[in-house]
């Protein structure tokens, strides 16, 4: 199967449907839109929809067809396939360590996700991340030239400013991982229950 490129679309519908076990379509769409993903990553209703009409034939997802009832018309209910899950990893995975002014949802759809990684391979990404970061602040800086006068030296601090905050974000949230912050994908417990490991997280180290 072609590899697709790394999209906020796709990494949202796979986790949305797979948060769920297996949801209809209309509950992928309430919960996405509640994130407001519509604002941050321009995932409307009608992208949803065609995403997991897309997903499905890729056979990514698995559509299973609902008769109707007195309590409303048939409809289609998605899980995610074996072949979903593999995506839906590699697609945070992707999203986490791409740096791209052009595409900063890929960075936010990411962090929704983020604890359904190891607490290792997350950090392991993120220090990635970092890596991205440098390489391309070092591509910018050096085209800065303040004595010019061009204007658009503004737009390259911007990008080199938005770097240097990017980076300092990157290794705070490094340091909260290491020292236990969160519930991981190699921590939660085997019922699903999100309970929190004690003496670890944010709201313990902020004395909560």
């Amino acid at each position: 199967m072609k590899r697709e490129a790394v999209s906020a679309t796709r990494l949202l519908v796979l986790g949305g449907v797979r948060g769920f076990g297996r949801a209809h379509g209309y509950e992928v769409r309430r919960t996405l839109l509640s994130w407001g993903s519509d604002e941050w990553a321009n995932v409307n209703p009608g992208s949803i929809y065609h995403a997991l009409k897309q997903l499905t034939k890729e056979g990514l997802l698995r559509a299973h067809e609902a008769a109707g009832s007195s309590a409303g018309p048939p409809r289609t209910d998605y899980e995610i396939t074996a072949a979903g899950e593999a995506e839906f990893l590699r697609q945070l995975r992707e999203a986490l360590v791409t740096v791209d002014v052009r595409r900063p949802e890929l960075l936010t759809a990411a962090l929704g996700f983020l604890t359904e990684l190891p607490r290792a391979e997350a950090v392991g990404l993120l220090e990635r991340r970092l890596e991205a970061l440098a390489a391309f602040r070092g591509e910018v800086a050096p085209h800065l030239a303040w004595e010019s006068g061009d204007h658009l030296n503004e737009l390259l601090d911007w990008w080199v400013t938005s770097a240097d905050a990017a980076t300092a974000w990157t290794r705070g949230l490094i340091g909260r991982l290491r020292d236990g912050a969160y519930v991981m994908a190699d921590e939660k417990p085997d019922d699903g229950a999100d309970e929190r490991p004690r003496g670890s997280g944010e709201a313990d180290q902020r004395g909560a």
